[in-house]
């Protein structure tokens, strides 16, 4: 058993959170919310959802799908929730906060890229 095994249910939690989320937030910003910032969060949430739950499902044939899936779930909430306490009238989560989600969610499709290169279990 690899060593991220255990955690791959938390993927498919996240992916189910981030695909109810995107919509909620589309709701919100197409019902009188801040378009621009909920807009963006549901547009992050909803077109990270189904590539959590792909890597979710394709673990057997991809080395990297956990932790890629796990870095990109990571970024996408981090990135999403700071744009939402924006939206509410904070500053945000704490300094750089959207950047950083952003960030995670880069090395989260490089991890996705480099699984192109690492044998696969059955290998």
């Amino acid at each position: 058993m690899r060593r991220l095994d255990s955690l791959r249910p938390l993927v498919l939690m996240l992916s189910g959170f981030l695909g109810a989320s995107g919509v909620v937030l589309a709701a919100a910003a197409s019902h009188g919310g801040d378009s621009r910032l909920l807009g963006s969060a549901s547009t992050m949430c909803l077109a990270h959802a189904p590539v959590l739950l792909a890597l979710f499902l394709g673990d057997r044939a991809i080395r990297t799908a956990t932790l890629s899936a796990l870095v990109l779930g990571a970024g996408t909430v981090l990135f999403a929730a700071d744009l939402v306490v924006r939206h509410l009238g904070a500053a945000g989560l704490f300094p750089m906060a959207a950047p950083s989600g952003g960030m995670l969610m880069i090395l989260g499709w490089l991890s996705v890229a480099a699984g192109a290169f690492l044998r696969t279990k059955g290998e």
